[in-house]
């Protein structure tokens, strides 16, 4: 996100999503969460280092700017102007790893990439992307274990990034909501590749679709980093078809009790289809954004109208300054 950014399960499987459940029993292991409350912790931990470097009540001494929330001490917000999220300066975000374009390409700090998506623009920031990961985050962890889990929340964001500083040069950006994208994104390819367990396909599919396009939509607002969102969101798709494959319905079943000798294989034709074009898509996709990104081209030199899936200019706001 950018400096001003805002971001089916098994019945009776314990599952405490907000998320409706559709998904048909099996005997599969059911995982214990813990990845994603560590990201959680790890992401407010910074956030708390972050506002102690930034120093309000030093940074605005003898200014007319007030500090918000003075008994806090250094931990005292950003005048409400220059940060309506109650958080930190854009000077310290940048300071401790934001993503800014110019830094990455001719600077020669391309980790900002990856620490930009521990960084958050505010309370307000912070607070809503570690809901929106522990109810969505928690879900998947606990059906696919932490190892898949993890990657595709890494890999995502680090994709978020890149896209966005093809497009984004001129301002900085943090934020998390490009790997909880991904996770959204890994969400709909797990229904779509594993199709045939489920009950009420429609509903979980529209269910899914319509939170998507919800999240997606706030991302044309000013100040909010929607090529991020966009970039995790087809990076978490793309590697949910790769890394969340559940076998066939019936194969766990006969390969314990031998009940079912139909089931042959595994996985459908289809699952190893929508594998193999994802892995390729990825593969290429990262070649091109790093190999682009590191040339020092933008991309809105190659798509004129890209800019309006970031924002969208209205009589109460202009898009000038993306």
């Amino acid at each position: 996100m950018a400096s001003g950014d805002l971001e089916r399960g098994a019945k009776n499987r314990g599952n405490n999503s907000n998320f409706p459940s559709f998904y048909v029993e099996t005997a599969e292991k059911q995982w214990t969460s813990w990845l994603i409350p560590m990201f959680v912790v790890a992401n407010i931990v910074v956030f708390i280092v972050v506002m102690y470097v930034n120093d309000c009540p030093k940074r605005n001494f003898g200014s007319e700017r007030s500090c918000v929330a003075k008994f806090l001490g250094r931990f005292s917000f950003q005048p409400l102007k220059e940060n309506p999220l109650f958080g930190p300066s854009s000077a310290t975000l940048e300071k401790m790893g934001a993503l800014e374009w110019n830094k990455v390409v001719h600077g020669d700090q391309g980790w900002r990439l990856v620490t930009c998506m521990w960084l958050h623009a505010g309370v307000i920031h912070v607070l809503a992307n570690m809901l929106s990961l522990v109810f969505i985050g928690i879900r998947l962890e606990q059906q696919f274990g932490f190892v898949r889990v993890g990657l595709i929340y890494l890999v995502s964001g680090f994709g978020g990034s890149i896209l966005s500083s093809l497009f984004i040069q001129r301002n900085i950006s943090v934020g998390a909501s490009g790997a909880l994208f991904g996770l959204l994104g890994a969400m709909l390819s797990e229904l779509l590749t594993n199709w045939t367990i489920y009950s009420n396909k429609i509903a979980a599919l529209l269910t899914l679709v319509v939170i998507i396009a919800i999240n997606l939509a706030v991302g044309i607002l000013p100040h909010v980093d929607n090529f991020a969102h966009i970039g995790g969101f087809f990076t978490g798709f793309l590697l949910g078809f790769v890394l969340l494959l559940r076998p066939q319905f019936g194969w766990v079943e006969s390969r314990q009790f031998l009940a079912d000798a139909r089931v042959k294989s595994k996985h459908k034709a289809y699952q190893y289809m929508f594998l193999m074009a994802a892995a390729v898509l990825i593969i290429a996709g990262f070649t091109l954004g790093l190999v682009m990104l590191f040339k020092g081209e933008n991309g809105n030199d190659h798509c004129s109208w890209c800019h309006y899936l970031s924002c969208v200019p209205t009589s109460k706001w202009n898009c000038e300054n993306r």
